[in-house]
């Protein structure tokens, strides 16, 4: 379980995310401009936005893949990174990868990885080598790799990307429990159905984020204050 903490004299806690004044560029192409937000213990965050809006560079920043061209970053160095595409091994059984995971992590056991799996409906594909599944079963494994070490920030892109009705339904379910563990979790879609599932949400457009359910939101971001 994750427990958020308070500076002495305050009430709000401290974020378990944040971000402020983000900038980067190719070129003369800016993909962000002076983005700023912030995401407290136990909540769940969206950021939303068209294809090419820059989410998946945003994402990669804040995963430490990318370093801003200016501004400030600050998570704990204990995270899930879930990206879009899958860190899978075509030949590896889903076993496989766990064990593998379970002794880059350092874990004692699989436990948390064997409720993920539960949640998420695929306790019957242990034995099965990764290019055998379907998209959607692969990138529940996916999933599970990112969470099984019980992070207290968990950086989700596309998660539900491939997903059944069902499936769908379980992710709800499995982002429920992490909140109830007091994980943070941030999702980057380019759709986000079931607004009200969310704390805070952002939508990225122009290279800003603008904050609310809304694009017509109050922009979060230093241009513009």
């Amino acid at each position: 379980m994750h427990a958020a903490h308070n500076t002495p004299g305050t009430t709000e806690p401290i974020p378990v995310l944040h971000v402020d004044d983000v900038h980067k560029s190719y070129g003369r192409h800016h993909v962000l401009r002076g983005a700023c937000l912030s995401l407290a213990a136990g909540h769940l965050g969206g950021v939303v936005g068209e294809n090419g809006s820059g989410k998946s560079t945003l994402l990669q920043m804040l995963a430490g893949q990318l370093a801003p061209d200016r501004g400030v970053i600050r998570r704990p160095a204990d995270f899930g990174y879930c990206p879009q595409r899958t860190v899978l091994h075509p030949a590896f059984t889903v076993q496989q990868h766990l064990r593998f995971f379970q002794v880059a992590y350092g874990l004692q056991n699989l436990d948390r990885a064997d409720h993920l799996m539960d949640i998420l409906g695929f306790t019957g594909y242990r034995h099965r080598q990764v290019s055998t599944l379907s998209g959607g079963t692969q990138q529940k494994l996916n999933l599970t790799l990112a969470l099984m070490h019980d992070p207290p920030l968990l950086l989700l892109d596309e998660p539900y990307q491939g997903f059944d009705w069902e499936t769908y339904e379980r992710f709800w379910e499995l982002a429920s429990d992490l909140k109830e563990r007091g994980s943070s979790v941030l999702i980057v879609s380019h759709l986000a159905f079931d607004l009200t599932r969310f704390d805070q949400l952002w939508h990225l457009r122009d290279g800003q984020l603008l904050n609310g359910t809304h694009a017509e939101g109050t922009a979060t971001n230093r241009e513009g204050r």
